[in-house]
């Protein structure tokens, strides 16, 4: 049986190689460290600087590149592949972790709002996809995990601004909904795309997180099942099960990690 169509093995990550999109702090942050931990070398992307998270990767004697990359940017795309595959030689697993989010209500989203949340989130995913999927399909194997949310799902969690002085919808706008659930139709289309070729695709759709997207909104998180606000380590462990072995015989799939926010 070759590699790429093997029965699902323990969690093991030596001699993976991770892109992480999103990662100088937060969930891909949180990310990136756990896949380290599990022995991935990590490149680190972000428009943010990324030299305390390539610090923490390597402080677990994990190989680390830290290099900014704008998702929106078809160049940055295409020096980060060439730098990646200049360093390692390979891809394994791709992390589409980037995105923004904007709180406006429908009225008061405008086009550039619009076009920029579906073109980091959305279009961002697509790009870096499409760059690792030859490398990927060359190989004979790879790993996509992307990271939408449960607001693709169910149209935005529901949430209220802690400031009363606080202006904006709690909800996330209606261009984050539409861009994340682009992202989950997307994954499915890649995960038929990919799985003869040994590349799984699956997606993780958070719930509340707590993050700096999320400081100053109250999500009522008492009245879930699971009765707190995510933390960014939450995520990552799904995202670590996932790009792993253990997940061999899955693809196509959204894993809700939300505390049972939504079930289905």
């Amino acid at each position: 049986m070759s590699e790429h169509l093997s029965i699902s093995k323990p969690i093991e990550f030596r001699e993976r190689v991770a892109i992480v999109t999103g990662a100088a702090r937060g969930i891909g942050r949180a990310i990136a460290l756990a896949l380290a931990r599990e022995g991935a070398d990590i490149i680190v992307t972000d428009v943010l600087p990324t030299e305390q998270a390539v610090a923490k990767i390597r402080a677990c004697g994990r190989q680390a590149l830290g290099l900014h990359c704008d998702v929106t940017s078809s160049a940055d795309i295409a020096t980060l592949i060439e730098r990646a595959m200049g360093e390692f030689s390979h891809i394994d697993i791709l992390v589409n972790n980037a995105g923004i989010a904007h709180r406006s209500g429908l009225e008061d989203t405008t086009e550039d709002m619009w076009y920029r949340d579906i073109d980091v989130i959305m279009t961002g995913t697509y790009r870096l996809t499409q760059a690792v999927f030859p490398i990927m399909k060359q190989q004979g194997y790879g790993k996509i995990v992307n990271i939408s949310s449960v607001s693709g799902k169910i149209g935005g969690a529901v949430s209220k601004p802690t400031d009363t002085a606080e202006s904006l919808s709690g909800r996330t706008g209606p261009a984050y909904a539409t861009a994340k659930g682009g992202v989950l139709a997307f994954t499915k289309w890649v995960a038929k795309a990919g799985g003869h070729y040994g590349i799984y695709c699956n997606a993780v759709c958070p719930g509340p997180v707590e993050t700096e997207m999320t400081r100053g909104f109250d999500y009522s998180v008492e009245s879930l099942p699971i009765p707190r606000i995510g933390q960014p380590e939450d995520i990552a462990e799904a995202v670590v099960f996932l790009a792993s072995p253990a997940a061999n015989f899955i693809t196509g799939q959204a894993l809700n990690v939300d505390g049972g926010m939504v079930m289905d």
